[in-house]
């Protein structure tokens, strides 16, 4: 059975990190797409874990040699998703996690349709302001440009199937987790069981 593509994004990249690491460690079946970035490593961030940290020159590269499902600059730097690395993942039956910018989920459900979206979204701009700041990790510059790009990014939750406000974590987190069990209920999803059931009604005597 093959898995589904979850597409994971927020204005501005805030408050969706705790969510999603609280959802890989509740679910089994889960794998994680880490994004090729050419923006400089972070302290406390590994190369391979949070992102795949590459040059501007590799990641044109990549770019020439057809490898992204999606890439887009964002921030002044370029954020790119494996092609290769998502559809082996599938394959393999997991449902995989694609946290990504909207920039870039716009490109995923053009070459995806079928992957499911989902947005978060702070309780208000304050919120969303406060958040960032308290990461600590950007200049005054960049925070400034985050909060002015969430400005516009915040009116893309209309091209999400689900929309999930981020405002108390533990009913977020437990929002986040339905979404992907009632994936994992589609009727497409449950067919290898339904046979089997089939079946056992076909030999009952």
């Amino acid at each position: 059975m093959k898995g589904s593509l979850i597409i994971i994004s927020s204005p501005s990249g805030g408050g969706k990190g705790t969510l999603i690491r609280r959802l890989r460690e509740d679910f089994e079946g889960l794998s994680y797409s880490v994004s090729h970035t050419t923006r400089e490593i972070r302290k406390g961030e590994e190369d391979g874990v949070h992102y795949n940290f590459v040059s501007t020159e590799r990641f044109e590269e990549l770019i020439e040699a057809g490898e992204f499902l999606e890439y887009a600059e964002v921030h002044g730097n370029y954020y790119g998703t494996s092609k290769a690395f998502i559809n082996k993942e599938l394959e393999k039956g997991f449902d995989v996690l694609l946290e990504i910018d909207v920039q870039g989920a716009e490109w995923v459900r053009k070459r995806a349709p079928e992957a499911v979206g989902i947005f978060i979204l702070p309780p208000s701009y304050a919120v969303l302001k406060e958040r960032l700041s308290n990461r600590n990790t950007e200049s005054e510059t960049d925070l400034a440009v985050r909060l002015r790009n969430a400005a516009d990014e915040v009116n893309q939750y209309k091209h999400f199937d689900f929309v999930i406000i981020n405002d108390d974590l533990e009913k977020a987190v437990e929002d986040l987790k339905s979404v992907v069990r009632s994936g994992r209920l589609l009727r497409d999803r449950q067919t290898k069981a339904v046979r089997d059931i089939l079946v056992s009604f076909d030999n009952a005597e």
